[in-house]
């Protein structure tokens, strides 16, 4: 089982980059899941035409009651991905970071990888601060690969970092390992040159490079991925390779 968590700065793209890996996986035969660990549980909304997914911590507070089934608390997308928000707390109240873990902790309980028995699943999360629950996919060992998707800006740059050291941090136990960047490009000046920079410095592949696309931003307005709106485009084509990419090294480890 292929199993990558997606990090990123709150509104680097990171959602739009994981929902299409999703739909580029499915494309390819594959059978996928999607946990959106964000609290703004916007994830899998491109997935799902549009529509917005209950999650999970929300499901427990409106029934006040465990969920008593996956299909309670999911969805099917766009080439049969299954769609999973964890959500978070009340605004002001509480802490998201544990609201994943509590949600980590009932998909066991629900037996989730034994029920759907997926060949890829992809974790979107937030990685503005990499501590607590949003840490749980890097040292809970559901994932077993990282990508840190950045753009050239310097805060980007900066989350990216503060991600790529947290995840170090858990080398020795045998967690999840860091694959590669994603640049997904601003056009900002010298972007290129920066992220090369931060790449070396880090001992880090660039393994997937996104050109800003007007294409996403019209599909993403029909609800879909641009996988679902039209996979001849060149914008498609990128993702597509990277998931190809991803899939050979798995296949090169016996995994697949």
């Amino acid at each position: 089982m292929l199993k990558i968590a997606v990090y990123g700065k709150g509104g680097i793209g990171k959602s739009t980059i994981t929902s299409n890996l999703s739909a580029a996986f499915s494309f390819l035969g594959k059978k996928v899941i999607q946990i959106g660990c964000d609290p703004k549980a916007d994830s899998t909304i491109n997935l799902l035409g549009g529509q917005p997914l209950l999650p999970v911590m929300n499901y427990m507070r409106e029934y006040e009651r465990y969920p008593a089934s996956i299909a309670e608390v999911s969805k099917i997308g766009y080439g049969g991905v299954l769609c999973i928000e964890t959500g978070g707390p009340t605004p002001g109240l509480g802490c998201a970071g544990r609201g994943i873990i509590a949600t980590f902790n009932l998909l066991e309980e629900l037996a989730l990888f034994k029920t759907f028995e997926p060949e890829v699943v992809l974790y979107d999360v937030l990685g503005d601060v990499v501590c607590g629950g949003f840490a749980a996919p890097i040292r809970e060992g559901y994932a077993s690969k990282v990508l840190i998707v950045t753009s050239g800006e310097k805060m980007s740059l900066y989350a990216a970092n503060n991600i790529n050291r947290a995840v170090n941090n858990f080398a020795d136990r045998g967690y999840a390992k860091v694959r590669g960047i994603i640049l997904n490009r601003r056009n900002i000046d010298h972007e290129t040159e920066k992220v090369q920079d931060f790449a070396v410095k880090n001992g880090l592949e660039i393994i997937g490079d996104i050109p800003r696309s007007r294409d996403i931003n019209h599909f993403e307005d029909e609800g879909k991925t641009v996988i679902e709106g039209n996979t001849d485009l060149p914008i498609s084509h990128k993702f597509l390779d990277l998931t190809r990419m991803l899939l050979a090294d798995e296949q090169q480890r016996g995994r697949l």
